[in-house]
């Protein structure tokens, strides 16, 4: 594990495995909206077009990825919501 994940620690956890595009995006949306500014939210991935298409969506969104961690079976994805969206 790096360094940042033991520094970050997640405020909402959302388990997407298993949730096609772009559902899984709407979802973190979703769940972002209603958290605080400045929240994070840890998010489950499948690889393949979730990993790949998520993230960017929220960085187009304006949302602040902070990592994504391969965790062999799923991908971890760490994103905030920002102060002023």
């Amino acid at each position: 594990m790096s360094d940042l994940s033991s520094q970050t620690k997640a405020d909402d956890l959302l388990d997407l495995r298993g949730t096609p595009c772009p559902i899984n995006f709407v979802r973190t949306k979703l769940r972002l909206e209603q958290m605080p500014s400045g929240s994070v939210l840890e998010v489950w991935l499948d690889s393949g077009e979730p990993i790949e298409q998520v993230p960017n969506s929220l960085k187009v969104e304006g949302y602040n990825l902070q990592s994504i961690q391969d965790c062999e079976e799923y991908f971890s994805l760490l994103v905030s919501r920002p102060e002023t969206l």
